[in-house]
């Protein structure tokens, strides 16, 4: 194998020989390669010794504090994993073995992009961060809601995340993408390509932290008791299905709740609609990953499970908020290196440069190096180490032995062959000290194709106006220019579409990729909106009343909602209550001005004549209907509710509902109606 240009990197160089001054180590040192980590051959694992990565990543770790860098914003919750499939045949580790054990967990999300006091609702991919405390110790199974990630070696994740943060001599935008400096980095990374159809896609807007995927985004080992080794990539996968909003409706979001998915885990936890994910995972051996049409060491590469399938093995439920949000959320560590015996590490240089940075972020972030003691982090199986003092030790070891071997206190730790963790025994091949890429990590466009084209019309549609907003927003016209050539690579008609919606007067000449593109098999699994959970399990429906509303058709709307597990919110003028047409008093969620339709699945209108015309006037009333018609909802509306709907300028279709017998509601509030987006707005 022999390394290739990554990116334009080969023309940057030139230029930097010629006109730039020369990149180099805090110390002066001029660095030759700044893409590539320092590794053992061309697959083999990253090498301690590689100064200029770790001078890079340290640095990057250690940026700011005590905010994290990235994930700052994030919400959690406690809970207990169960596994219910063994995989005792492929590895030790007790948490993936025993079945019908309950396993305390920590789950923490969160957005990647902006600050601890961004907002919920943005387009970014989500963190999706699992804590096992297991009786061998704490697994961290440290994920994303997108299978594949930006680059392909962690040097580059400090320019990644420096490119996608908010720039730095104006401090905007705040948590996205839609600025120069983002997509200037990302037009001269073609293996972002992947990733970029992705976070363009509707899983970026997910409606719920409880109705998004998770996924180890790596491949890892699990070992067996002979140690024997088989590739394992984790998915979580949320038992409400996938669900996502519309752009227009993120936006709006912002708005009106910026905390809404930390708001909406807070109250389903309270109220007792535990999120709960099942746990898979595709399992394949070292001959199965070379018949592959990709390299699995490729971060930028899924493995679609329509080749390997995947195997439920687990639950996961969070049914506990913490009680403290700085003690557990806030201080809570993850770090990929956290495994129990039993599972191990791929040459993934991904992976392999995550195994140092999460440490050293946390070396930074909690004050030293005793952070693991802090309650949320500590394990919760027996532990004893001979570490000792640093900054804010909180135990108090006893005894005069701090060290090993020892032969003073018949007590003291020792290691353990026969318990211990133990790497893999990969066979190396012997190979030059180098920074290079394997020759199979060269394919940037093909799985990039695959999942653009494995989207259903309206997901297409959804990404191509995603990448004309997103690209609208880049002042530099040669940015613009560079992405379009890298989109009719992916896909021709992809690439003309965005240039159209940006009104380029003609096409620039398509990239040229550093391999032929192939064109594999689609992967419907990778779609949402076919996918979607005809349910309205875990949904929200907003119920609009006001004085003299009908009593006996909101107790049947009400009774016939929660018989399908969705939550009823009762929205009206006032909150104080409102006097329904039999004299009762109903109790009100939330005043109708404070609550616009965007924070609810579907609607239903049931207002007396009176109180709907007065209403027609307002235009919280009008803005009310109107959002949740133009974010495709279902509504169900009284004829009284019309005169609401004519002063909108709203025109019923398919998607509205006659407020006599709720059945015909409850099915359409299961879905969207996408057929209704065309008419509202112009897509690309």
């Amino acid at each position: 194998m022999q390394q290739h240009p990554i990116g334009n990197a080969g023309e940057l160089q030139q230029q930097a020989d010629s006109s730039h001054p020369v990149l180099t180590t805090q110390q002066g040192i001029p660095i030759a390669d700044n893409q590539n980590s320092l590794t053992q051959g061309n697959r083999g694992p990253s090498l301690l010794e590689d100064f200029i990565l770790r001078e890079k990543i340290t640095h990057f770790d250690h940026e700011r504090i005590p905010e994290r860098v990235v994930h700052a914003r994030g919400s959690a919750a406690h809970g207990h994993f169960t596994l219910t499939e063994s995989l005792q045949q492929y590895t030790t580790a007790k948490v993936l073995t025993e079945v019908g054990k309950q396993v305390p967990v920590f789950a923490r999300f969160s957005t990647v992009a902006g600050g601890a006091g961004s907002v919920d609702t943005p387009r970014d991919v989500r963190g999706f961060a699992v804590k096992f405390y297991t009786e061998e110790g704490n697994w961290d199974l440290v994920g994303n809601n997108i299978p594949v990630f930006f680059i392909q070696d962690a040097m580059k994740f400090p320019d990644l995340v420096h490119a996608v943060k908010m720039e730095p001599d104006r401090a905007f935008p705040q948590a996205a993408t839609a600025h120069d400096t983002f997509w200037d980095f990302i037009s001269l990374m073609p293996e972002s390509m992947h990733m970029v159809m992705w976070i363009m896609s509707d899983r970026t807007l997910p409606r719920s932290l409880r109705m998004m995927e998770g996924f180890g985004i790596h491949s890892f080992r699990l070992l067996s008791a002979s140690g024997k080794s088989t590739f394992v990539k984790f998915h979580w996968r949320p038992q409400l299905g996938m669900q996502s909003t519309v752009w227009d409706e993120a936006l709006k979001l912002q708005s009106a709740d910026n905390d809404y998915h930390r708001r909406d885990l807070f109250d389903s936890i309270q109220c007792g609609a535990f999120p709960c994910w099942d746990l898979c995972v595709q399992l394949f051996d070292e001959e199965q990953a070379a018949m592959l049409p990709f390299d699995h060491l490729d971060p930028t590469k899924i493995i679609p499970e329509e080749l390997i399938p995947l195997k439920r093995i687990g639950e996961l439920v969070l049914d506990r908020w913490p009680d403290n949000f700085f003690a557990e959320t806030e201080q809570v560590a993850f770090c990929p290196a956290n495994v129990p015996p039993g599972i191990d590490f791929s040459n993934d240089p991904l992976l392999q440069g995550r195994l140092f940075s999460y440490l050293d972020t946390q070396l930074l972030r909690l004050g030293g190096p005793n952070f693991a003691q802090l309650p949320i982090n500590a394990p919760q199986c027996p532990f004893a180490n001979h570490q000792r003092d640093g900054h804010m030790q909180q135990a108090v070891p006893s005894g005069r032995v701090s060290y090993e071997p020892s032969s003073l206190q018949t007590d003291s730790p020792r290691a353990s062959q026969a318990s211990g963790f133990t790497h893999f025994a990969q066979a190396t091949p012997e190979g030059s000290k180098a920074r290079l890429r394997p020759e199979s990590f060269a394919d940037h466009y093909s799985q990039a194709r695959m999942f653009y084209q494995s989207q259903s019309r309206v997901e297409q549609s959804h990404m191509a106006s995603a990448m004309v907003f997103e690209l609208s927003k880049v002042q530099t016209a040669h940015v613009r220019e560079a992405m379009v050539s890298h989109l009719l690579v992916i896909d021709e008609d992809l690439g003309r579409r965005v240039a159209k919606g940006l009104g380029m007067q003609q096409l620039p000449r398509a990239a040229e990729p550093a391999m032929p593109v192939q064109d594999l098999d689609p992967s419907p699994a990778t779609c949402i909106i076919d996918r979607m959970k005809p349910t309205l399990q875990g949904r929200c429906i907003a119920m609009l009343v006001d004085e003299g509303s009908g009593a006996s058709t909101v107790t049947m709307f009400k009774q016939a909602l929660q018989a399908q597990q969705a939550r009823v919110m009762i929205i009206a003028p006032r909150v104080s209550g409102v006097t329904l047409d039999d004299g009762s008093i109903l109790a009100v969620d939330a005043q109708l001005a404070g609550a616009p339709s965007a924070q609810f699945d579907a609607i239903v209108s049931l207002l007396a004549p009176s109180s709907a015309e007065r209403l027609a006037t307002q235009s919280c009333a009008q803005d009310w209907f109107r959002d949740a018609f133009a974010h495709l909802k279902a509504i169900a509306a009284c004829p009284a509710s019309n005169a609401i709907l004519d002063a909108s300028g709203i025109r019923p279709d398919s998607g509205f509902f006659a407020t006599d017998d709720p059945a015909p509601f409850i099915e359409g509030a299961k879905t969207r109606f996408w057929s209704r987006e065309p008419a509202l707005r112009d897509l690309a």
